[in-house]
């Protein structure tokens, strides 16, 4: 089996309706197996800045006393490149912005904090995470969260 289809792939936060001056719903990830999570936010049109973009861990799956996951906050955290990171603005529109997280030391479940501005509409975002490097290979597309897959 391919390194990638050796993956579980969960939806964070579906396409949906317009988001303004509140956080996105966002589903809480369970690591358990995995040692490696990406994270995907999929920016739709905005017209104001997200005010929050970043992960957190609990040991609980509620998500109590959630903890900030140290270089996974956008505005504060260094890039993969060494420059500071920036909060999506307004005008980024139809970008993807990333986190990519080594899961050792870390505890079990993983939400995404999504939070946008006020503005005269708000904005639209997708988000889906991916854990790999399992324990064991997932073996059926209920295992993957996937609802089909071809591959050629």
């Amino acid at each position: 089996m391919n390194t990638k289809q050796n993956s579980k792939v969960f939806s964070v936060t579906p396409p949906a309706a317009i988001v303004d001056n509140a956080s996105f719903t966002t589903a809480t990830i369970d690591t358990l197996g995995y040692n490696y999570l990406t994270v995907y936010c999929y920016i739709g049109a905005l017209d104001i800045a997200f005010t929050a973009l970043k992960l957190q861990q609990s040991d609980d799956s509620g998500m109590s006393g959630a903890a900030d996951i140290s270089g996974c906050v956008y505005g504060t955290s260094t890039d993969a490149y060494g420059t500071a990171s920036a909060l999506p603005t307004a005008t980024d529109d139809n970008k993807i912005f990333a986190f990519h997280v080594n899961l050792n030391g870390k505890k079990r479940y993983v939400d995404l904090v999504a939070t946008i501005g006020d503005g005269a509409a708000g904005g639209y975002m997708a988000a889906f995470a991916v854990l790999s490097n399992g324990q064991s290979e997932p073996n059926s597309l209920v295992e993957q969260n996937f609802g089909g897959l071809l591959v050629a």
